[in-house]
């Protein structure tokens, strides 16, 4: 079975601990925060190559023709309709920085909006992409229908929207290409009836299946939802009411861990995923603004946490310390419990890692993207912490498109890896780059630089409307709440 489609299997775990949190004072953004345009000449060096080759992961890889984005590279893959939302947002990126040019990636952004919008909709078991709107979690690379027996995927769609919506804003010209992909967009986000998601209303389930119906596991506490949530408040056509966003927030849970003081999620995608387009800083709802801060600080302090929790490394794995950290849902090297350094440890292949006050999994695997996706939130930690893995760990690391997913420095050459290869006396390396995880590096490095995906996204119709139904005011938003 692939590495990502061990996912499925822990889609009702995610959810059931989707209400953890995990504070010691952080920094404020006016102090410590790390600005871009402070940057050491090698420092710049670094963050350009970066970004430039984590872009290209997106722009190589993703089929020129249906825009159908492959789960993983260079393993043989399924796609991945959420990696395919991190593509769309990819491109004006690269437009941008002058990688590509603004026609080519209005281009790719047509064809992307034009085959997802045109694809078998049913309730078929084979040969659909989707149902309702809504499409499967992963698609048959060449036909792009079901991918095996997977779920109908809302949050995953969500990803999807986000890119699309991203794209919708940002081509905002007269031409034939950007007036189509901006009708594309709003045809796609309308379709979806986010009504028919609520079989247990008010709360959103996790999917649905042709055989088995919606899944029966609902959306329900702080995770890597709450822009789908943001997505079914504003929807033009099947709108869920404010009484979804209160009941998924009812299942919050704020806490302490290793010092910080906020509303938690173990894995840092969660503190990511949302982040990527929307501009959360200054802009409150109910919940912030009883805590008094917004959720960019909530995910700054979770990005402390867990610099926190590497140094003082309970568990005694390899290569923690203040400079390496992370853990987020990525790769691992095997499923089995080993006896290293004198402890029983039991290792994972793909698994949702991350530490909080709540839930600590933690098999001594890092991933990149941990740090990488933090690095608008806390770049003065997560820059050292890109820097310091690619000096001490080199092309094992650090390759064609960036980062490669996850390492293990605690495996030893007596280990006989799953996946990817184990260096002696070095560690575990990952062979693979994951879409997923490369997404909010490039978009999360951008936003820091230039604020692009955030300035461009807060003028879309379909998020502002969002944000209003879930109760947010304030800063770039309005309505009476602090500025920041």
């Amino acid at each position: 079975m692939s590495r990502s489609y061990r996912w499925l299997a822990s889609l009702a775990l995610l959810a059931t601990l989707a209400t953890l949190s995990c504070s010691a004072t952080v920094p404020a953004a006016s102090g410590a925060y790390l600005r871009a345009e402070k940057l050491s000449a090698a420092e710049r060096a670094f963050v350009d190559t970066l970004e430039r080759r984590t872009f290209h992961f997106f722009w190589d890889l993703a089929d020129p023709i249906t825009g159908l984005m492959p789960d993983r590279w260079p393993s043989r893959s399924f796609i991945s309709v959420g990696a395919m939302g991190f593509a769309l947002t990819a491109y004006p990126i690269g437009a941008e920085r002058h990688w590509i040019t603004r026609e080519q990636a209005a281009e790719r952004t047509l064809r992307t909006l034009a085959f997802m919008w045109g694809t078998r909709q049913d309730t078929a078991q084979v040969g659909s992409t989707g149902y309702m709107g809504f499409f499967y979690h992963f698609l048959h690379p060449g036909s792009g229908t079901r991918f095996e027996n997977v779920e109908l995927s809302d949050v995953d769609t969500g990803l999807l929207f986000m890119g699309a919506l991203f794209c919708q804003s940002y081509f905002d010209r007269g031409t034939e290409p950007e007036r189509q992909i901006r009708a594309l967009t709003d045809s796609l986000v309308a379709r979806a009836d986010w009504q028919w998601m609520r079989v247990r209303p008010p709360l959103i389930s996790l999917g649905w299946t042709p055989r088995e119906g919606h899944l029966p596991y609902d959306w329900r506490g702080y995770n890597e939802a709450m822009s789908m949530h943001l997505l079914a408040l504003g929807s033009p056509a099947h709108a869920v009411g404010h009484e979804t966003w209160r009941a998924w927030a009812d299942g919050y849970r704020w806490g302490t861990f290793h010092g910080q003081d906020f509303l938690g999620f173990a894995p840092l995608f969660g503190h990511q995923y949302s982040h990527v387009w929307v501009d959360f800083r200054g802009i409150q709802d109910e919940y912030m603004r009883e805590k008094g801060i917004d959720y960019f600080e909530n995910s700054r302090r979770a990005t402390y946490a867990q610099r926190a929790y590497a140094i003082a490394n309970p568990s005694a794995f390899r290569g923690y310390d203040t400079q390496v950290w992370g853990l987020t849902a990525c790769d691992g090297p095997v499923d089995a419990k080993l006896t290293l350094d004198g402890h029983v440890r039991e290792f994972h292949t793909y698994e949702a890692r991350g530490a909080c006050h709540t839930r600590v999994n933690d098999d001594g695997t890092l991933s990149p993207s941990a740090a990488g996706g933090s690095i608008a939130f806390a770049p003065e930690i997560s820059l050292p912490a890109l820097m310091a893995m690619r000096e001490r760990y080199g092309e094992h690391v650090y390759r064609r498109y960036g980062f490669v997913d996850a390492f293990n420095p605690t495996l030893d050459d007596s280990t006989r890896a799953q996946y990817g290869a184990v260096v002696p006396g070095v560690g575990w390396f990952d062979d693979d780059y994951l879409g997923i995880d490369q997404g909010p590096i490039l978009a999360m490095i951008e936003n820091w630089r230039s604020g692009l995906v955030w300035r461009v996204m807060r003028k879309n119709a379909h998020l502002r409307r969002g944000l209003a139904a879930a109760g947010f005011r304030g800063g770039w938003l309005g309505g009476g709440a602090r500025s920041r």
